[in-house]
């Protein structure tokens, strides 16, 4: 029981911090894009393609994480088991965004040296 409960709490609570996190990415990530490249159609292209990505890398991340879930068989595990899954959750997605802000600006600086 406490298993199901675990599940259900991590899916959630990681499922709604992903989309929140990708939602404001992508809205503050336009600015970012257009400062950089200055093309709006090319800056929203690439947008909507990070955003996916950023959606399927981290779903998938958390699907697997369900995978290989210890048992849980009181409320201290559960508590326990749940905030360290969403504590890597959390993890991937600060390293996935500092990947982008990076690539984004070694892109730019090649692109204004040729």
């Amino acid at each position: 029981m406490f298993n199901i409960i675990s599940y259900l709490f991590f899916l959630f609570i990681s499922s709604y911090i992903t989309i929140d996190v990708g939602r404001r990415c992508y809205n503050a990530g336009k600015d970012y894009l257009e400062y950089l490249i200055h093309d709006k159609v090319l800056c929203l292209t690439i947008n909507r393609i990070l955003l996916g990505c950023y959606y399927l890398i981290n779903l998938g991340y958390i699907a697997i994480n369900v995978t290989y879930w210890e048992k849980v068989n009181n409320m201290e595990q559960l508590l326990t088991v749940t905030a360290i899954r969403i504590g890597y959750i959390v993890l991937v997605l600060c390293v996935l965004h500092y990947i982008n802000i990076f690539a984004l600006y070694f892109l730019r600086k090649n692109l204004t040296i040729k």
